[in-house]
């Protein structure tokens, strides 16, 4: 088993990619195990989680990359929303302590009975739909900077 305590910091980007596909719940933690496509064996202690697209071993021949499982989530089409009922949406769902992140043209939730009443009761169309969801990303607009992340002042 390989043990790995961070990503490799300048990965080989040239390098064919190994695959170790991991749920989003398991990439928050940080003492984990995990198998890649070709059944090399991980461990992981980090000092920090990990994050889709990650590498976190490579060799002379492949580089093995951290790829975060798709998952049920509600999506929003945000088309023609102004940005008041697209922060409106935003507010309600956080406030009933949900996860959520924005795209240019969506915004994203995990595919909950509290979200799909929230979104019923306030009379927000959504789609079920499975991806990659990776909360507290969020993409103003096609053409702005992606903020990954809440930042560090921001606790539960």
């Amino acid at each position: 088993m390989i043990l790995v305590s961070a990503p490799v910091e300048s990965p080989a980007l040239a390098l064919p990619v190994v695959e170790l596909r991991v749920e989003r719940r398991t990439l928050m933690k940080r003492l984990w195990r995990g198998t890649a496509a070709d059944g090399v064996e991980f461990g992981f202690e980090l000092g920090a989680p990990l994050k889709h697209g990650d590498t976190v071993w490579q060799t002379d021949a492949a580089r093995y990359v951290i790829v975060q499982e798709a998952e049920a989530v509600l999506e929003v089409l945000i088309g023609e929303l102004p940005a008041s009922a697209t922060a409106g949406i935003g507010w309600a769902v956080g406030n009933l302590h949900l996860e959520f992140s924005s795209e240019a043209t969506r915004l994203l939730t995990p595919d909950e009975p509290a979200a799909r009443q929230l979104f019923a009761r306030i009379q927000i169309n959504f789609n079920p739909v499975t991806a990659v969801f990776r909360p507290g990303r969020f993409k103003r607009s096609v053409d702005a900077p992606l903020v990954d992340e809440l930042g560090p002042s921001h606790k539960h």
